[in-house]
């Protein structure tokens, strides 16, 4: 999915790179001037709890664990943590942000480590979360209307539509696919060529192209991930959550 395009109206409009991608986020004229600021900051949170390539964060400080080790939860990564244990037992295992690695645990504020091997890659839900955060903390903020965008998490909320472009991910350019108003929308590639890999999937080996819209971009972000997982039957999860999913044609 491409950036949003501007809006018909005025906006307070940023854009800096985190996440491993570049966040674009937008608040309306009238909100505070530090509505923003706010917002990339509730970002940054997220990566300093979740990045494996930070060693202070949450996940790193786990992968030095031991069997039966234990820490304490970064409140801005705590909901991802829960979050994902939820989605694991809800599909059967198939969404495993340890990707077959060991076993692990959350409960409250505590994330438990239950075998040595166990490794968290949280890269399916992560980004979904971050843009959830910044959306609450524009609100928080004083913006009535806006969108967060993180290389194709995407949510909008308040007096606005974005506009929607699906990328051709073989032939390149985007095409018009609507318009996103007080929701979530998150769009997953994978197949040969692409940089994202599907566990327990094919191994890229075939073509994987969906879109979830869903109240929240967490659950975006993550759905979009076990619906290309064509094996396994994700329809009552996605009505329960309030999302709804799309698989594009192969080329």
């Amino acid at each position: 999915m491409s950036s949003p395009g501007p809006a018909p109206r005025p906006w307070q409009r940023r854009a800096r790179p985190l996440l491993g991608t570049l966040v674009d986020m937008a608040a309306d004229a009238g909100a505070p001037a530090q509505a923003l600021e706010a917002a990339f900051a509730a970002v940054a949170e997220v990566q300093a709890a979740l990045s494996r390539f930070d060693p202070g964060s949450d996940v790193a400080r786990f992968e030095r664990l031991g069997a039966g080790g234990e820490l304490r939860l970064h409140p801005a990564g705590s909901r991802v943590l829960h979050a994902a244990q939820a989605l694991h037992a809800a599909s059967g295992g198939r969404f495993d942000v340890a990707l077959g690695s060991g076993r692990w645990r959350v409960e409250g504020a505590r994330l438990l480590k239950l075998d040595a091997a166990t490794r968290l890659d949280l890269g399916g839900i992560a980004k979904g979360h971050a843009v959830d955060r910044a959306v609450a903390a524009l609100r928080r903020a004083g913006a009535r209307a806006g969108w967060v965008n993180a290389g194709g998490d995407l949510r909008a909320f308040g007096d606005v539509e974005v506009p929607l472009h699906l990328r051709d991910e073989r032939g390149g350019g985007v095409r018009p696919l609507g318009f996103l108003h007080e929701g979530a929308f998150a769009t997953s590639h994978y197949g040969p060529g692409s940089r994202s890999r599907l566990h327990g999937g094919t191994d890229n080996g075939g073509f994987r192209h969906v879109s979830v819209a869903a109240p929240r971009a967490l659950w975006a972000d993550a759905l979009a991930k076990l619906v290309a997982l064509d094996d396994i039957d994700v329809a009552p999860l996605l009505r329960r959550l309030g999302a709804q999913a799309w698989v594009h044609p192969s080329p």
